[in-house]
């Protein structure tokens, strides 16, 4: 978070501390919620690398002589990158197919979806400053298309062509790489399709894909125009890495596959409810925090995990959660629903929980470094989860630590850290928000295990996660004397 948001926080703080608990409740104005999709816009016509109908099919041409020669465009200024963490030779990756992961070819040729009403609405505006011209220096030719209502991007990439293209790109917030990817695993040919390289360029609110991008390519913590430099740098310079992929079952039986996170209980709130504020930016999570502090709510559930340490096998002993009906990938961790979860799972003792969140990346936004414990390895993410009783102070502090990813230091006894390979979450009551990839979902039982390095992103992370290797079973039961995970 900047000085000028740090500060309003603390300014808050008072009045923070002197509100009264809220009961839980349910969220205000759920319908107001949506996307970085945003409303319907009108399309741009299209020409030499502009905003095109898909009957038009325009690129970047020669006729582009001073992007082409290095003249940046006007308003677009230089950003400074920061220190690299570290600086590895880059090695080559090899998907689950036996295939190479490594770089876009050169000149390369890319589809960028552009979602105009993302963050403060200024996509497009950035893109022509900022995007292009780095893009025609690096020989990377483009069709742009803006999205026009939410779930657009889905419907465009389960119809199109992708072999036209080395890559899709996205220019928005989280949201829309979401409909992406959902939009290839619905696709007939799901199983090619997801293979498609997938860049992401930061023009939302949050950001958080980008943000850990930035951060494994060993750059500074960055936003807005500097973090936007930093990601088109990244797609000039080609590299790929695999990426892990969370796959989600719902009780209703609905499937979504998410490239970020789960969250319930007050990371969703203050996702979710601060969409009004959505022209203030990144600034809409600090009013949607302290507007949510102010009226904490408690979320009723029951919460069991598959720590990574006791993933035992590839193929478990139970039958695996296979859905012929759906595409994607073979649960293998996962039982239905309607059963226990196996006897190697922990489940949490406590039922009152402040929030909930399943993390695949070490960004929960482009100033909130919320895994500082470094990228998950393949088949794992991030769980947290702070327990009913914990103080808004404290909650604040956590927050307000978190910019520089120093929360971990608190050694709060309400907040729990464990990596995992899968989670069960059940709300009680249907009380309580989900936001997957900052996407509204509704209440309801969900499970979920994480894929290994399911699909390949432009990124600066040049060693892939070492993969996840199977462990003996503890010898006592988890269910019977249950650990809550390792607290911080």
């Amino acid at each position: 978070m900047s000085g000028q948001v740090l500060e309003l926080l603390r300014n808050w703080t008072p009045l923070l501390l002197a509100a009264p608990w809220g009961a839980v409740s349910s969220p205000s104005d759920p319908a107001a919620a949506g996307n970085d999709a945003g409303a319907p816009t009108a399309r741009t016509p299209g020409g030499e690398g502009e905003p095109h109908s898909r009957q038009r099919d325009a690129r970047l041409g020669s006729t582009d002589k001073e992007l082409k020669a290095g003249t940046t465009a006007e308003g677009s200024t230089p950003t400074a990158l920061g220190k690299p963490w570290q600086r590895k030779p880059r090695v080559e990756v090899m998907d689950p197919a036996g295939g190479p992961w490594s770089l876009l070819p050169r000149p390369c040729r890319v589809l960028v979806l552009l979602n105009p009403r993302g963050g403060k609405g200024k996509a497009l505006q950035l893109f022509r400053s900022h995007v292009q011209p780095l893009l025609a220096q690096a020989d990377v030719s483009f069709t742009l298309i803006l999205t026009e209502r939410r779930n657009h991007a889905r419907e465009l990439v389960q119809s199109e062509e992708l072999g036209r293209w080395d890559a899709l790109v996205v220019m928005s917030g989280d949201g829309v790489m979401h409909e992406v990817v959902n939009g290839l695993m619905a696709r007939p040919d799901w199983e090619t399709a997801i293979r498609k390289p997938l860049c992401s360029l930061p023009a939302g609110s949050g950001n958080a894909l980008a943000a850990s991008l930035n951060h494994y390519a060993g750059y500074e913590q960055v936003t807005n125009e500097d973090l936007l430099t930093n990601c088109t740098r990244l797609l000039c310079r080609r590299l790929l890495a695999p990426m892990n992929l969370l796959s989600l079952q719902m009780a209703s039986g609905l499937r979504i596959f998410s490239v970020l996170s789960l969250a319930w209980g007050f990371i969703a709130d203050v996702d979710i409810e601060s969409e009004k504020f959505r022209r203030l930016g990144e600034m809409r999570f600090t009013v949607g925090t302290i507007l949510r502090l102010a009226t904490l709510r408690i979320y009723r559930g029951r919460l069991a995990y598959l720590p990574a340490e006791r993933v035992v096998s590839k193929v478990p002993a139970f039958p695996a959660l296979d859905r012929q009906d759906q595409p994607g990938p073979v649960d293998t961790h996962l039982v239905p629903l309607e059963e226990p979860v196996p006897s190697h799972w922990t489940v949490v003792p406590e039922q009152d929980f402040v929030l909930v969140l399943a993390l695949l990346h070490s960004h929960l936004g482009s100033e909130m470094f919320a895994a500082p414990m470094g990228h998950c390895a393949a088949g794992t993410m991030h769980l947290f989860y702070v327990r009913a009783g914990v103080s808004r102070a404290m909650l604040l502090r956590l927050f307000l630590a978190m910019e520089k990813g120093r929360h971990m230091e608190y050694g709060c006894p309400y907040l729990e850290y464990v990596p995992v390979a899968a989670f069960r979450l059940e709300p009680k009551d249907g009380k309580g928000m989900f936001a997957v990839d900052g996407e509204l979902i509704v209440s309801e039982a969900v499970q979920g295990q994480v894929h290994p390095n399911y699909f390949q992103m432009v990124s600066g992370h040049v060693e892939p996660p070492a993969p996840l290797e199977p462990q003996p079973l503890p010898s006592q039961n988890p269910q019977q004397t249950p650990p809550p995970g390792e607290p911080l």
